[in-house]
């Protein structure tokens, strides 16, 4: 998580995911999709900088040979979407439903995947930023201690908790503003609606005309308040009052109403030192263990399914069924998707991230995709231990950079595959994947994408991407958590065909056959500094899939 958010849960992706935009794709035609697809063309024959993945598919005539398995790490799926209909794993050695881990692998019934963060068929829906744990696991340790007091072995973690402290600080003082804020213009909206009732008596004003009016009544240097007894009010800024609505999407009473709603929650759970979700879940955190969570990966209930976008978002661009003429094409055509529930609204547990890894490992999976970001790692370890077992047994890991538009070389990230104590990497088989947009222009980096020439590995497309959506539906979504599948699906990609290679070997081929592009582009984050294209990522590439199965032929070939 990153900066002073605003976002209620409905917006989740953006809180942990850093999801950029969500418009629901109503209405549109086959071609107007088709257009949509700009990140499968190719810069030579279509004068677009995509992956070059409708190239290949259509030049190559060859069968895969190996069905590979992807985890995606991430929230709840729709499962039953159409276009995913097939591309669901399923575990072979467990029986469905008759509460008996079959295959003793320590999770019970666990037919299509696992949910870390539910019990039965209920799950969290709130939790702590990873910043509010930090302080509270060391309060009792640091607080009201100065640098004199502390060892020189307690020297990093109290660095981690004055920082910790200080974003904790910084955020409550936002949002106690922002509900009080939000409380006061709940109480506000009805009478800013009856006011303009006499311009529209069906309440069916737009924002254009909203602007129109206000131009005519608006009083300068004057605030909405209440002017006398007989409650006369304002107009000009009842007016700016209602349009500033509009530009919150909160256009009802009912919808203001949620907003104060989530952001009391936003408070009062994920920044409450007290609140701790883990005791809904009913496992020990501190303790690295089976079989706590869930056989549902798909619980649905009223008002929360996006709960369910984000991960079917990143699934379709993966596996979506490529024959069956519905919304969209997945990258990788002999592939299985494994959902592996840890996600919600707040940060990530590092046991739940660490679990889902060794679960992936131990049931099959080649590549696991993690479409989620966080700034501080409480148990950065187990996490860490994970990779390495992952590394040990030959699974690529791919990881979205995040959305801060931060250089990740100075701004600590996780999970990541560097120890920042001392800058080293600890594993040979992780890809940090940075977000690129459709124009080779100053804008070919997506201006919310992070960057680093240390720790950003390569781009990939993940801006306005059409993807598969929760309730079988589709959506345009943005943000470096769709440019990680990308990836993802390459590797598999890869991996169906050539079976034997190494994940070390799949890594460097997708790295070194990127598109390199000699172009100045705006750093993201600022307003127009420009630098060199090459200098945001260690290999100044973007993503090819076209060069990546050619170089992987060839390295095939060599090695037989």
């Amino acid at each position: 998580m990153k900066f002073k958010i605003v976002y209620i849960v409905y917006f989740v992706c953006f809180l942990q995911f850093g999801c950029q935009s969500s418009k629901k794709s109503v209405g549109l035609s086959k071609e107007e999709v088709l257009l949509n697809t700009w990140y499968r063309k190719d810069y030579r024959l279509n004068n677009v900088p995509g992956i070059s993945l409708d190239k290949w598919y259509s030049e190559n005539k060859k069968k895969s040979k190996k069905e590979i398995i992807v985890a995606v790490i991430d929230t709840q799926i729709d499962k039953n979407h159409d276009d995913l209909a097939g591309k669901i794993w399923t575990n072979p050695k467990e029986i469905a439903d008759n509460n008996i881990d079959d295959d003793q692998n320590g999770y019970v019934d666990d037919v299509n995947g696992w949910n870390f963060v539910a019990k039965k068929d209920s799950y969290v829906v709130w939790g702590n930023f990873e910043f509010v744990r930090v302080v509270r696991n060391f309060q009792d340790k640091f607080e009201n201690k100065t640098d004199i007091d502390i060892s020189k072995e307690d020297i990093p973690a109290y660095k981690e908790y004055l920082r910790a402290k200080k974003r904790l600080e910084e955020d409550r003082e936002y949002y106690s503003k922002k509900l009080k804020s939000q409380k006061y213009s709940t109480i506000v909206f009805s009478i800013a609606k009856d006011s303009l009732k006499h311009y529209f008596p069906k309440e069916d004003y737009t924002y254009a005309q909203l602007d129109s009016l206000y131009k005519i009544h608006k009083i300068n240097d004057k605030t909405f308040r209440q002017r006398r007894e007989d409650d006369d009010r304002d107009l000009g800024a009842m007016i700016g009052f209602m349009k500033f609505r509009f530009d919150q999407d909160e256009k009802t009473l009912a919808a203001v109403i949620e907003t104060e709603i989530q952001t009391d929650s936003i408070l009062n759970k994920n920044l409450n030192v007290n609140f701790n979700e883990r005791e809904f879940i009913g496992d020990n955190p501190k303790v690295l263990q089976k079989g706590y969570g869930s056989k549902y990966i798909s619980i649905s209930k009223k008002g929360h399914r996006l709960f369910q976008d984000h991960s079917t978002k990143v699934s379709g661009i993966i596996a979506a069924n490529r024959n069956n003429n519905l919304g969209i094409q997945g990258i990788a055509e002999n592939v299985k998707i494994m959902p592996l529930i840890i996600s919600y609204s707040g940060d990530e547990y590092d046991k739940d991230i660490a679990m889902a890894i060794y679960y992936a490992v131990d049931n099959g999976a080649k590549v696991i995709n993690m479409s989620f970001i966080k700034e501080f790692s409480l148990r950065q370890q187990w996490v860490s231990d994970a990779f390495k077992y992952a590394e040990k047994h030959n699974v690529l890991l791919v990881h979205a950079a995040g959305n801060e538009s931060l250089n990740s070389d100075e701004n600590p990230v996780y999970p990541n595959d560097v120890d920042y104590n001392n800058s080293v990497e600890i594993c040979t088989n992780f890809i940090n994947v940075g977000c690129s947009s459709g124009k080779l222009d100053s804008t070919l980096v997506s201006s919310f994408s992070n960057y680093g020439k240390r720790n950003v590995d390569l781009f990939a497309p993940g801006d306005e991407i059409y993807s598969t959506a929760s309730g079988n539906t589709y959506k345009f979504d943005s943000g470096t958590s769709l440019a990680a599948p990308m990836v993802s699906g390459t590797a598999a990609l890869i991996w169906s065909y050539y079976p034997d290679l190494t994940a070390q070997t799949v890594k460097e081929i997708i790295l070194q056959s990127g598109n390199s592009y000699d172009i100045e582009v705006i750093v993201p984050g600022t307003d127009d500094k420009k630098i060199k294209f090459s200098e945001l990522s260690k290999t100044g590439k973007i993503l090819n899939v076209y060069n990546a199965m050619q170089l992987a032929e060839k390295v095939y070939k060599k090695k037989k």
